[in-house]
């Protein structure tokens, strides 16, 4: 059973993905709350495998609450799903960085928000080829580079080709393919990858795959 927390400052939206989700067998909604203080307080609490949160909201903001959320090694399980009224927002990529799995659009249609949480739930991340580009289009090449430190060196080739791969938009099986390797094998290399790099999951090692200077933009 996946467990869901809904965390968004109106209720007609919480009403409409609560609708829609509990239409489901396997997964349940486990608590709502109306912004990031309250969502933060209930995560605590109830330990859901996704927390869908609304970037703009008061008292705490999503990123804020998210920020929290990854710090705290109790809610480690905890997959943050950042809920946009926009394809694209100046929010995105600071919500990536604070922890957060991936986005959704508010107007996704029904069968691909439901894909999404069941993606997030298994910790992978929702980020299409597409929106990566657009990611590395509009904030990477604006990031200061912060080669040092990265943690890149503790990383053998293999590792370091799968999460390039990775940071380019490539799923485990289009990394096999790339690399001639299993799809096994391909996700041993990512999530060894993401234990040496303390990423959280596949979104944060993408950005710290361009923080790091692994990949850059040039060549994506």
């Amino acid at each position: 059973m996946i467990r869901v927390l809904l965390v968004d400052d109106q209720p007609l939206i919480r009403s409409g993905f609560r609708a829609l989700l509990e239409l489901e067998d396997d997964i349940k909604v486990v608590a709502e709350a109306a912004n990031g203080e309250e969502g933060l307080a209930l995560a605590k609490e109830h330990l859901p495998d996704v927390a869908l949160v609304d970037i703009q909201m008061p008292v705490m903001d999503g990123i804020e609450a998210t920020r929290h959320i990854a710090a705290d090694p109790a809610l480690a399980g905890v997959h943050v799903v950042m809920l946009t009224n926009y394809g694209m927002d100046e929010y995105v990529f600071d919500a990536l960085r604070a922890g957060a799995a991936g986005f959704l659009v508010k107007d996704i249609v029904a069968e691909d928000f439901l894909h999404a949480v069941r993606v997030a739930a298994r910790g992978d991340a929702l980020l299409a080829p597409s929106i990566t580009r657009k990611l590395i289009d509009r904030y990477v090449t604006q990031l200061p580079s912060t080669r040092s430190g990265s943690g890149l060196e503790e990383l053998t080739g293999r590792e370091r080709e799968a999460v390039a791969l990775a940071a380019q938009g490539l799923s485990n099986s289009e990394i096999a393919d790339r690399m001639v390797i299993a799809p096994v094998t391909a996700k041993t290399h990512i999530n060894r990858a993401m234990t040496k790099l303390h990423a959280r999951d596949r979104a944060q090692l993408v950005v710290l795959a361009y923080e790091s200077g692994l990949v850059s933009p040039r060549n994506s």
